[in-house]
């Protein structure tokens, strides 16, 4: 059998987006708590049949922004995401998506909260002016 931990600590390395430093951070204080949260959320959960890792990120980024209270796990999942191959404009759409589910504040919040990570950088594109 697989340790869920060894599991997670590989779905997460998958993911390109580890937070390392911030769970290393936490462990300081809680290392049982930081094992556990690892072992169930990607050893056990993320590691699970019936959806590929690109899709389980997909709706972690659409679960955070309707929750609307963690943008370090936003910007995390956002960032997991593209590195698997979702489009910027992809993710922008979900998020969009969310507004109907969790309410326009949500969404909007989840796109500012990510904007660095999704604007394109184009130089001819008109941006929303105040």
């Amino acid at each position: 059998m697989t340790d869920p931990y060894r599991a997670g600590i590989d779905i997460l390395s998958q993911t390109g987006s580890i937070q390392e430093a911030r769970r290393n951070r936490a462990a300081e204080v809680a290392p049982d708590f930081v094992r556990t949260a690892v072992s169930f959320t990607y050893g056990e959960i993320f590691a699970r049949p019936g959806l590929d890792l690109k899709m389980r990120e997909l709706a972690a980024v659409a679960a955070f922004a309707a929750l609307g209270r963690s943008t370090a796990q936003l910007r995390q999942h956002v960032e997991a995401a593209l590195h698997l191959g979702w489009t910027k404009t992809e993710i922008i759409e979900v998020l969009i998506q969310t507004a109907a589910h969790s309410g326009v504040a949500m969404a909007i919040d989840a796109i500012a909260d990510c904007h660095d990570l999704l604007v394109e950088r184009d130089p001819n594109s008109t941006a929303c002016e105040d």
